[in-house]
């Protein structure tokens, strides 16, 4: 998809090279990350054993989180390109989710779970595409690859720290799923102060800044490329065949593991997603973008078929790390395609574009699963996601065209 500027190998693969704003935007999401994953590998829990819920409302909730998340993007990412300017949106994002922590635990009912997770999504929505930008923005063109990997890395370390932080907060309070769920305040507060203090919009010439108002109009996505809308739809088809990971969590409670101890499941998948995401971005530099999609829907197949067939708990964790593998491998990636096929002044509009198609997809994905769960069980519910992941390969690897579409 284009030539990438050749580079030496050390540029390539030191981290050190990426600038501060990228290292604090990896740590600040590290915070939100442990805040926010400590209490979703707790909801999950809370919804069906404390609140009642069925899969099926599980799959609604999450669902509907994500598509909300999605839709924001679109406004705030062009809004980013209006302005010129994104860290602002971004700590208003951030600040945002920070806010609703303390609602999990208070929540009676799931209309309160269900307004927590919508204003913790709004909140997502409106500093993703802002936050991809400003990567974009800041990071050397030959390193955006390993800019969006480290960013990941960091945030799934903090994705693996806060279900850890779940399982000893659980064990240490006996199982009390509300007063573990106060815990996620803290880090949500450090990951605001650090946007605020670290992270700088780059210098832009006088009059730059708001030089592109005229873009915020929904005339602005006819602008953008055909090889832009092929990665959309790439990410879209990723994301029906990969449903939500609170199903992570309810497959390891369905087979007998102790409430403290469930969200092992996704320390397990974190471990694996925070160590592979920064090398398989680097890698996405040189690599060619195809080989790399393959690989991650192969992972996600073998991740499914084990997470079907799986006759204990430790299976259920080797399918969560074959999960965390394939998210390492894949997510990077896709930012970095979006931002080298958009065109430089309408990089916000583009991310919100990308996660508004894949946030609706991830609707129907969860719902699906949710339906799937309840009335077939959860082994059909995750061969019904191998077989769409294997069919999605196929189709990638013998649609008319697209080694050359996808070839760095």
């Amino acid at each position: 998809m284009g030539q990438q500027p050749q580079t030496p190998p050390a540029q390539r693969i030191s981290p050190r090279a990426l600038p501060a704003g990228i290292w604090a935007m990896g740590f600040a999401s590290l915070f939100m990350d442990i805040s926010s994953e400590l209490i979703h590998s707790l909801l999950p829990l809370f919804m069906v054993g404390t609140l009642g819920a069925s899969m099926v409302a599980v799959g609604l909730v999450e669902g509907i989180a994500e598509a909300t998340a999605s839709i924001t993007k679109v406004f705030s990412g062009a809004l980013s390109d209006y302005l010129g300017k994104r860290k602002w949106l971004m700590v208003l994002g951030y600040g945002m989710a920070a806010l609703t922590k303390p609602i999990f635990p208070l929540a009676h009912s799931m209309g309160w779970v269900m307004a927590a997770r919508f204003i913790d999504r709004i909140g997502k929505g409106i500093r993703g595409a802002p936050r991809d930008a400003l990567v974009a923005d800041i990071a050397p063109p030959h390193m955006r690859g390993a800019a969006y990997g480290l960013r990941q890395s960091l945030d799934s370390v903090g994705a693996l720290a806060g279900p850890l932080l779940a399982v000893l907060l659980m064990l240490w309070l006996a199982d009390n799923l509300r007063l573990a769920m106060w815990f996620s305040v803290i880090p949500a507060v450090i990951c605001v102060v650090l946007l605020v203090i670290w992270v700088r919009d780059p210098e832009k010439p006088a009059g730059e800044a708001r030089a592109n108002g005229k873009r915020l109009h929904w005339s602005s996505v006819k602008e953008l490329p055909l090889q832009y809308w092929l990665i959309v739809l790439i990410g879209a088809v990723f994301t029906l065949a990969r449903f939500s990971e609170a199903f992570l969590v309810l497959r390891a409670q369905s087979m007998g593991v102790a409430m403290a101890l469930v969200p092992i499941v996704m320390v397990m998948m974190n471990i694996v997603y925070a160590a592979g995401a920064y090398p398989a971005g680097a890698a996405s530099d040189r690599m060619q973008p195809r080989t790399l999609l393959l690989l991650g829907l192969a992972l996600l197949v073998a991740a499914d078929v084990v997470l079907a067939l799986a006759p204990n708990v430790w299976m259920v964790y080797v399918g969560a790390a074959l999960w965390g593998l394939h998210m390492a491998v894949t997510q990077g990636l896709l930012s970095k395609l979006v931002a080298d096929n958009a065109p430089q002044a309408l990089l916000g509009t583009a991310f919100g574009m990308f996660n508004l198609v894949s946030g609706v997809a991830m609707l129907a994905a969860s719902l699906i699963a949710g339906w799937l769960w309840d009335a077939h069980g959860p082994s059909l519910t995750f061969w019904a996601g191998a077989g769409f992941a294997g069919v999605t390969a196929l189709a990638l690897l013998l649609a008319p065209g697209t080694r050359e579409r996808t070839a760095v």
